[in-house]
């Protein structure tokens, strides 16, 4: 980031400029302070691929009628501990926090709960969902897809989203521990950052239409999977069994027949989600579970180098943007500008 072109917005700020951009699109007001507190959430992680910089495309999309601003959402249990959310073309997050809930509500009266998503939309940072099951003291586990992004292993044309995986648990004392990683090198809204921003790409992560290694942003035709030229099949072979989960299990496109993020904006994208959540007290360490992953982080943080756990750099990073403001950069300023203007809601001080 160019610092000398940064501003630091508060938290609140953005929050209320989002919630009002959203209510402008015709959402309710549980459903907008639902997506610009997630969305805000996660920038104050520091995920900036998914947080607030991602509202103007949500924006685009509700304009361009492919999202819907009050959908039908359909909920289907298909058994004691399974069920089915069609999204109706909704806004992801707001059908994935739904999905999410139920499944958190099946493990608790069946141990295990599966639900899978279809016909929604992009759904954010998937730690959204995680984390939350292991707030209430559960195991939660969440995947999603996406349109052909991803370069499979041994070939340079994209087939795969970069169909990300997150898994959290509870930590005594603490903030969940919380995995949440794409199954390329970098998330593709890293590219589209990059692009706005014109900023360029590290090595070894994207490739050009050539099938070369390509740090222009512009020139970026494809991302590598997770594991580079050498291990990529790693990588690869995860993306492909989440497209499973989200695509075919749950009725959706898969890969190259799904309708890309950013163009054809008037095609509905039909998106899924899976979700699993796991109670832990039935196992036979459930109910120390929460204790023993604490000290598992202790003696971690104890050993050479400190390591950290997963979740501790968002958790440190959130700290120091709640005093210090979120980071907006020159072309999402611009980006905010333009829709508070065209939308008539008050740009965030």
């Amino acid at each position: 980031m160019n610092e000398a072109l940064i501003r630091r917005v508060p938290a609140a700020a953005l929050r209320d400029w989002a919630v009002g951009c959203l209510r402008a699109h015709d959402l309710d007001q549980d459903d907008a302070v639902c997506l610009a507190d997630s969305l805000v959430q996660t920038s104050l992680w520091g995920i900036d691929s998914h947080g607030i910089a991602r509202l103007p495309h949500y924006l685009n999309r509700l304009s361009h009628g492919s999202i819907l601003a009050r959908p039908r959402i359909r909920v289907t249990r298909s058994g004691p501990a399974t069920a089915q959310v069609d999204g109706g073309q909704g806004l992801g997050i707001i059908v994935g926090h739904r999905a999410n809930a139920l499944a958190i509500e099946l493990a608790r009266e069946a141990g295990v709960a599966a639900v899978g998503v279809s016909d929604s939309s992009h759904c954010g940072a998937v730690g959204l969902y995680s984390r939350r099951a292991a707030q209430a003291g559960l195991i939660g586990l969440a995947f999603t897809h996406s349109d052909a992004i991803a370069a499979p292993f041994g070939g340079h044309v994209p087939f795969f989203g970069t169909n990300p995986i997150s898994i959290a648990v509870p930590r005594e004392g603490g903030e969940p521990l919380c995995l949440d990683m794409a199954t390329t090198a970098i998330p593709w809204n890293r590219v589209m950052n990059a692009r706005r921003e014109q900023r360029s790409l590290p090595p070894g992560v994207a490739l050009d239409e050539a099938g070369e290694d390509a740090t222009d942003a512009q020139s970026v035709r494809a991302l590598r999977p997770l594991g580079g030229t050498e291990y990529g099949y790693k990588g690869y072979g995860l993306a492909m069994m989440i497209e499973v989960l989200c695509g075919p299990l749950n009725g959706n496109p898969f890969g190259p027949h799904i309708s890309p993020m950013y163009e054809r904006l008037d095609e509905p994208r039909r998106l899924g989600a899976f979700f699993i959540v796991i109670d832990p007290r039935r196992f036979a360490g459930g109910a120390v579970l929460a204790g023993v992953v604490a000290l598992m982080a202790s003696e971690l943080a104890q050993q050479p180098g400190a390591p950290q756990v997963p979740g501790q750099p968002e958790a440190h990073t959130q700290r120091e943007r709640e005093t210090g403001g979120i980071p907006v950069e020159a072309g999402l300023w611009r980006e905010i500008q333009a829709w508070s203007a065209r939308l008539r809601v008050s740009p965030p001080a």
